[in-house]
């Protein structure tokens, strides 16, 4: 009670934010006829003195009255467009690293371009990013005539571009592009071998559009670049095949968890399977340790059969199985589900199964975008999630008033016993907005049911547009023409479609279908005259019969994607209706308790076609949807958790991948881990403080021959009189340093410099790999400690770090003993180019072939018996197997 009295005293936080930065939007309106006043050159000329002023040290903040002024008259110039005030109040939101929540059709795209310039001032680039390439090509060619009208670049990253193209983008004032392009960009710079070859230039500020989209929904799937692992396409085929004979009894599925269980007799009844098709020997069971991989096989494939459907998981096109997303209902290109989920889905549909593959550089959307020094972010529906932008990224989310009130009428969700009475409500409304002239947006949560719903209207004789992951291509046409009157368009969510649903039509797409290749500009201004007659009538129309009809098939787990849909209407104080059909059978209503209800209801005598309509109703849903919207940000939250610790060790690396990079020489470097190698070499064979007697010299012999290549008298030395661990130490050093100062006489100092950085820039590469294929096989098993009573993320940090070390020691005696081994073939011809202008590919080929006779060079170390492992000791990735097979010992007895 108290509370509401003084929200009404003081107004709430988000009141107190908005009447803040009314005042700033009081001084930009104060300039604004100065502004008007500046000719067209003038008007550009203040960005060099606002750069100017800004280089001098004046902050964005102070700078920011005049730099928003001169970017409103830029767009009414350029675009025919004027910022409304709400509209500077979002810019100016964005501009302080919060999130704006602007009603969809507020233009944000605009609002956009205000925090941009101001931030561009800085020439340290801005990102804008997202949800996908249309978008992104569509905004930054309209508001490029507005960063253009004032003197900056605009850059554009899609799929399919070069990287001095990308190279070009991201040197621009401002760059739009996608949030997988940024990310993937983002990995691949940081497995580059120069810095010149890089080309993203830093993380200064990022406006993220549809930020709930991006930095929720796709936030649940790293991003992950992968090479092919060993092909295991027969094993899935084999195991599919057993999929169908499980019955009901055998299995167990938590639609709430997402999850698929062997029961014990279904066990029983595949173990037995699996032996007669071969797969497991006779008499061994299916949790023998040699079959775990068939357990991880039949695991996966249950999944796939049980909890992944066609049509609302996935679709097949072109003999391929393309993830659909469950918020925005596109096709996800591209992506594919890991830890051999998509290859069993592939097995389950006939498709050819791509190779499973293994992870050589990932990053979670949330890590990635946290690098930026400041973030801001639009949409339309970001409140509900407002605590996880809050703790994850360090948000806040602030509600933008709407530049004209809502007219909408939003009724009370309806309720039907069953799918089938809802189905026959949603047609027999559709009819009734169609006889009225209402257009009609008919929202549905997957494919299958969009293309359900459809035949139903087809048999009821009803004229309608579907807009789905099927028709991708069509998307911005159908979604732009949706506001016609009568007009019935099914669409599969509205998460970031990005395109305004304007009653009456869409000019521009309009006259775009219709002027077609035609280049008379007379033509073109007498179709687009008549069109915009057309649309204007057409409008008045959609007007008087209410506007936009939003009808929800059915609840979303999330109430954001519910607001999505339902926000389509209603915008710049247009009319509009929302209406939500549901019934006992929808997944929601089902999993959170959806047949004591049914029972209820019958008892209560509830008859063929009623529906129950009440507000409690909405709050009872709207319960059940904050309880699923609550789990899933705690699942996110721990993923994130992890991730985390994973992160901390990605960054380290990167920075030191960048250091090696930058550096000239690297001898100082190499040094250093020559001589750790060496103490580590020493405190192993001979401790400190230990009796001579105690020593094992012939162990440290062995070592220092293996990663030096050098026989050197140590046994000799240890048996002197007053010999210590540090002479010993010591005189391993001069030995070493001296090796490594003629080598570097023999080859120059121009080649031994850029082996050294090759060596080590390759070492760095293949073993960071490695470790993150070891942090994936520990996080699938860390879960078990919890058994123990024990935190699993304390022992996977615990965990971490230990592998972590052990990959820095790793990574010292590899790099010493490739290096120690190097030798050259045969002097270089006179030709050679200067080694500053070695192309990276002649580069790395030349350390490819070190590498490589570094391996080979190798001398035999006594006691190593070839026919057994135990003997092998310590072997490099890169040395020639012991086993004398020729090959290096990473493709034999060293392959993982």
């Amino acid at each position: 009670m108290f509370g509401l009295i003084a929200r009404k005293l003081v107004g709430t936080a988000n009141d107190r934010k908005v009447k803040g930065a009314r005042k700033t939007v009081a001084q930009i309106n104060a300039l604004e006829p100065e502004m008007s006043a500046l000719s067209d050159a003038a008007l550009a000329a203040r960005t060099e003195a606002f750069r100017a002023r800004v280089a001098a040290g004046e902050s964005l903040d102070a700078l920011l009255p005049e730099a928003f002024a001169a970017v409103r008259e830029a767009a009414r110039r350029a675009l025919g467009l004027r910022p409304f005030d709400v509209q500077l109040v979002g810019g100016i939101m964005l501009h302080q690293g919060r999130i704006a929540e602007m009603k969809t059709g507020e233009g944000k795209t605009l609002v956009a371009t205000l925090p941009v310039y101001l931030n561009a001032l800085t020439g340290r680039g801005v990102h804008v990013v997202t949800v996908n390439d249309y978008l992104a090509r569509r905004d930054a060619a309209w508001m490029s005539k507005v960063y253009g009208f004032l003197g900056l670049t605009t850059g554009v990253i899609v799929p399919g571009i070069d990287d001095a193209n990308r190279r070009e983008a991201y040197a621009c004032d401002v760059t739009y592009a996608t949030n997988n392009e940024l990310g993937f960009d983002y990995l691949r710079d940081n497995m580059k071998f120069r810095l010149e070859d890089m080309v993203q230039r830093g993380h200064a500020y990022a406006i993220v559009d549809e930020v709930d989209s991006i930095l929720v929904d796709e936030a649940r799937t790293p991003l992950i670049i992968s090479g092919p692992a060993q092909d295991q396409s027969t094993l899935y085929v084999g195991v599919d095949a057993l999929m169908p004979s499980l019955a009901p009894e055998h299995y167990e599925v938590d639609e709430k968890q997402r999850s698929a269980i062997l029961t014990e007799d279904g066990n029983e009844f595949i173990e037995e399977k699996l032996r007669e098709a071969g797969l497991v020997k006779e008499g061994a069971t299916l949790y023998d340790p040699e079959n775990v991989s068939i357990v991880h096989h039949v695991n996966q494939a249950l999944r796939a059969h049980k909890l992944f459907t066609r049509d609302k998981d996935y679709i097949v096109k072109n003999g391929k199985v393309v993830i659909i997303d469950e918020f925005t209902g596109r096709m996800m290109d591209g992506r594919r589900w890991g830890d051999g989920l998509h290859q069993a889905v592939e097995a389950k549909e006939g498709c050819p199964i791509q190779p499973e593959n293994v992870t050589m550089a990932s990053i979670t959307f949330q890590n990635y975008f946290r690098l930026y020094d400041k973030l801001g972010g639009m949409t339309g529906t970001a409140l509900t999630e407002a605590e996880e932008f809050h703790s994850i990224y360090g948000l806040d989310v602030v509600e933008i008033p709407t530049n004209v009130p809502v007219a909408r009428v939003d009724d009370d969700d309806q309720v039907y016993r069953t799918g089938r009475e809802k189905t026959h409500a949603i047609i027999e409304a559709i009819k009734d907005g169609r006889r009225r002239g209402q257009p009609i947006l008919v929202g549905t949560t997957s494919i299958e049911k969009s293309e359900q719903l459809s035949e139903a209207l087809k048999a009821a004789g009803v004229p309608h547009k579907v807009l789905n992951a099927r028709y991708h291509e069509q998307e911005a046409f159908i979604v732009a023409q949706a506001g016609r009157p009568g007009a019935v368009t099914i669409a599969t969510n509205m998460a970031g479609r990005g395109t305004d649903i304007k009653l009456g039509g869409n000019v521009e797409m309009a006259v775009a279908e219709q002027v077609g290749e035609e280049a008379d500009p007379e033509k073109v201004a007498s179709i687009t005259a008549r069109v915009e007659e057309e649309t204007e009538a057409l409008r008045q129309q959609a007007l008087t019969a209410g506007g936009l009809w939003v009808i929800g098939t059915e609840r979303h787990e999330s109430r954001r994607i519910d607001n999505q849909l339902r926000g389509r209407s209603g915008r710049q104080g247009d009319p509009g209706r929302s209406s939500f059909f549901l019934s006992l059978e929808d997944d929601l209503m089902r999993i959170f308790g959806g047949g004591r209800m049914d029972s209820m209801l019958q008892r209560l005598g509830l008859e063929e076609g009623e529906a129950i309509v009440h507000r409690w109703v909405n709050k009872a849903i709207e319960k059940a949807q904050g309880k699923v919207e609550a789990r899933n940000f705690d699942i996110r939250k721990n993923l994130l958790k992890f991730d985390d610790v994973m992160n901390d060790q990605r960054k380290a690396i990167f920075a030191q991948r960048r250091e090696i990079m930058e550096a000239g020489d690297l001898s100082d470097t190499v040094k250093d881990m020559r001589h750790d190698v060496i103490g580590e070499l020493v405190a192993r064979h001979i401790p400190e403080r230990a009796y001579a007697e105690q020593w094992d010299a012939k162990g440290l012999h062995t070592e220092v021959a293996k990663y030096f290549g050098r026989e050197l008298p140590i046994e000799q030395w240890a048996a002197e009189e007053g010999v210590d661990d540090e002479t010993i130490r010591e005189r391993l050093y001069a030995e070493t340093d001296k090796a490594a100062a003629q080598k570097n006489a023999e080859m120059g100092s121009d080649i031994s410099r850029q082996i050294e950085k090759a060596v080590l820039l390759q070492t760095v590469d293949t073993m960071w790999r490695e470790h993150l294929v070891t942090l994936d096989h520990l996080r699938s098993v860390i879960g078990l400690r919890g058994y123990g009573q024990r935190d699993p993320l304390n022992e996977y940090k615990s965990e971490a770090f230990s592998l972590f070390e052990s990959l820095l020691s790793r990574l010292r005696f590899e790099v010493t003993g490739q290096l120690s081994h190097v030798r050259l073939a045969a002097p270089p011809p006179p030709a050679q180019p200067p080694a500053q202008a070695m192309a990276p590919s002649q580069e790395m080929a030349l350390a490819g072939d070190i590498v490589g006779q570094a391996s080979a060079d190798r001398p035999q170390v006594e006691g190593v018996d070839p026919a057994n492992p135990d003997t092998w000791g310590r072997v490099g990735r890169n040395d020639a197997c012991p086993c004398g097979s020729g090959r290096k010992f990473k493709h034999c007895h060293g392959r993982l």
